[in-house]
């Protein structure tokens, strides 16, 4: 990302929306996942998951959040200096499946300038991760810290 793309604490309004590129749910890459940090039989098996409360095979909770993670460092939080997060609250209302195009949009809900340290402040951002039907897949409200733009710059 250029340097005239990165957005600090100065360039950044309550409301100011943002969306990142895409990214592809692949079945390998599912169980993959699941195999190493979430292993369920609904991450891992295609009959298993059928016989779940899922009826299906479901990325873990965690995979989507990663994938959204990497979707907003790529682009769609274009923050200078990255994406330093406080903390936050995570939803799930449909889970992730095989083949779905995925896609994050967030907003700027909130700007908090820190009073003992001037060169930084805390921003809110509620992102949405999409599915291809506009189906909401994941859901994150977090505080960031975000630096002011240095002098001279």
């Amino acid at each position: 990302m250029s340097e005239a793309q990165q957005l600090y604490l100065d360039d950044l309004h309550v409301g100011q929306r943002f969306k990142s590129g895409s990214y592809l749910m692949e079945a390998a890459r599912i169980k993959e996942f699941a195999a190493e940090f979430d292993p369920q039989p609904f991450h891992l098996d295609q009959v298993a998951a059928e016989a779940s409360i899922f009826r299906g095979l479901a990325a873990s909770g965690w995979q989507t959040a990663a994938v959204a993670m990497r979707l907003l460092v790529a682009g769609g939080l274009p923050f200078a200096d990255g994406i330093v997060g406080l903390g936050g609250e995570i939803a799930w209302p449909k889970p992730t499946r095989p083949g779905d195009t995925l896609q994050v949009e967030s907003e700027i809900i909130e700007i908090t300038p820190s009073r003992s340290k001037p060169q930084q402040g805390i921003v809110t951002v509620r992102s949405t991760m999409f599915n291809q039907d506009r189906e909401a897949v994941y859901l994150l409200t977090a505080k960031l810290l975000v630096l002011r733009r240095p002098r001279g710059k």
